[in-house]
């Protein structure tokens, strides 16, 4: 098993209203990676992502270059890129605004 590593993230553009939270999670579901995401009031989407190094590099990229279909990712972020024992949370969950 590869190595467990944790990165902290954060996406510039137009990231908010184009359901970037959505295809995030299904990227991190997709690649068995664990964490959050959510919205900013600057509009960017911060989050977490736990899980192996190979495939935190995979959505490193994702974040980076792909994101949702009408997403247009002007920059990302990372920090907090360290090794990891065990994951800290138990799936990718959306944190939403409360109302």
């Amino acid at each position: 098993m590869s190595a467990l590593r944790s990165i902290d993230f954060k996406v510039f553009g137009r990231v908010q209203g184009v359901f970037f939270r959505k295809h995030t999670k299904e990227q991190a579901d997709k690649l068995k990676l664990v964490g959050w995401c959510k919205n900013e009031p600057d509009l960017t989407v911060t989050g977490v992502v736990q899980g192996a190094s190979s495939q935190i590099d995979t959505m490193m990229r994702w974040l980076e270059k792909t994101g949702s279909p009408q997403s247009r990712i002007e920059s990302c972020t990372f920090s907090n890129d360290r090794k990891v024992d065990k994951t800290e949370f138990s799936e990718f969950t959306i944190h939403r605004k409360k109302k």
